[in-house]
């Protein structure tokens, strides 16, 4: 009854309780949206391609979209060209000074940099959306008819409004989920859209149980695999190295401040999923031509996806060197360790039997170096094994590490939010003993 009392907990409070429901009914409508078809498009011989497309980046990003890529939905595009914007802006800020600036002048800054997000994500949806119809249209079934059933320019252009339109919809979700909500929206819908597969592959697995193509063994030890990945990435996630900050007294009229000591918590896996994305979506690159090119034969194209074909041992060698690449490339753009040592001095604090300004610096970015090697062999090795069992033993079951750590991730940012708001109300968490901590 005390595991009930704690999840009915949030629902006693009228705030907290009207943000869940919020968040649900919106997420709620995001999934009634990935439902809806756009005109004017095959859909059998459109899911008929998808599961000869799994292992290229259509198969990636129809599993972001959860299905509707699959279904050519008016969400196919889903949130990913305003995680794409949010990306770009992220990595631009560090090199363009103006956005730099914005950057540091609070609200104001914060606010004119979400509205160029927004305009970058208008414009990459127009660009996808008109790639996607081109491709739709050039698409072909085995005896020759098209995917398309009315082709020519008015299909292009409905279908690049109907899409972007689309994405501008479920980046709005994603905005009120975020301002009104509980959690992160953007977070939230990636991951609605991936754990919506988990039934489908849960009734594909008993199906193949029943039938006696898998036994009862397999799927305990799917379980277990599952259970055992899981705690990792929760480990993982919620790792941090605590590096001493010492704040040096100040006296202002009759008042002392400053003198307590606290410290800097650098996170294991700051990058996140980030660079797992980067990867498989190059070393995917090659399938997808091929894939889009109905199967013509040209050579190179060809080799590359021969030799890159997912579960290779030349292709898990490119990816694991490709996520621990991406892994000290992304971390390097976000974190600037000089920053956080001029901030740290302006303050007053230092790091005891390290000098301010340079040396702290110096001190800070080594140890993230280490932390940042562990970060990136546990990304490669949370891709490749669940994946290389999964292959190997032809199972339905989909939900690999990437995904797992996605949705661990965001669950933990999203308990972590509720806990505070019962917190600041005296109630008690969904976790009695320890502390949930969030990512930074």
């Amino acid at each position: 009854m005390k595991g009930l009392e704690g999840i009915l907990n949030p629902f006693k409070v009228y705030e907290l309780r009207k943000r869940i429901l919020f968040t649900l009914g919106l997420l709620a409508v995001y999934r009634l949206g990935v439902a809806v078809p756009t005109p004017g498009v095959d859909g059998v011989a459109l899911s008929a391609f998808f599961q000869q497309a799994k292992g290229t980046i259509v198969g990636l990003l129809d599993l972001f979209s959860g299905g509707a890529f699959e279904r050519f939905s008016i969400f196919t595009l889903g949130i990913m060209p305003y995680i794409s914007a949010s990306i770009i802006m992220s990595l631009l800020q560090p090199v363009v000074p103006y956005l730099e600036r914005l950057a540091k002048e609070g609200d104001v800054g914060k606010k004119k940099i979400t509205q160029y997000t927004r305009y970058l994500t208008l414009v990459i949806g127009i660009i996808q959306a008109t790639g996607t119809s081109i491709w739709i249209q050039s698409m072909q079934t085995d005896d020759g008819r098209g995917f398309v059933l009315n082709p020519g320019l008015g299909f292009h252009l409905m279908t690049v409004v109907t899409l972007t339109t689309g994405t501008a919809f479920v980046m709005w979700l994603g905005e009120q989920i975020t301002d009104r909500g509980i959690g992160n929206g953007s977070s939230l819908i990636i991951m609605v859209s991936i754990i919506s597969r988990i039934p489908q592959a849960i009734i594909q697995s008993l199906q193949r149980l029943f039938v006696g193509e898998m036994n009862i063994f397999v799927i305990l030890f799917m379980l277990t695999i599952g259970v055992l990945v899981t705690a990792g990435v929760v480990i993982m996630i919620q790792g941090h190295r605590k590096i001493s900050v010492q704040y040096a007294k100040r006296i202002v009229g009759r008042k002392v401040y400053g003198g307590q000591s606290t410290h800097l918590p650098l996170q294991v896996n700051m990058a996140g999923v980030i660079p797992i994305i980067f990867a498989s979506s190059l070393l995917a690159l090659p399938a997808t031509f091929v894939t889009f090119l109905g199967g013509k034969d040209i050579d190179f194209l060809t080799f590359l996806y021969r030799q890159l074909k997912p579960g290779g041992v030349i292709y898990q060698i490119l990816m694991a060197s490709g996520i621990i690449f991406f892994t000290y490339f992304y971390i390097a753009v976000i974190f600037n360790p000089i920053d956080v040592a001029d901030n740290m001095r302006k303050q007053g604090g230092f790091i005891p039997g390290i000098r301010p300004g340079k040396s702290t610096a110096e001190y800070i970015e080594r140890i993230l170096k280490r932390i940042t090697f562990v970060g990136a062999i546990f990304l490669a090795l949370i891709d490749f094994f669940p994946s290389m069992i999964i292959q190997s033993m032809h199972l339905p079951f989909y939900f690999g590490g990437t995904s797992i750590l996605i949705v661990v991730g965001v669950a933990l940012d999203t308990v972590r939010q509720i806990e505070s708001h019962l917190l600041m109300r005296h109630y008690e968490g969904f976790v009695k003993k320890g502390k949930i901590r969030g990512r930074f």
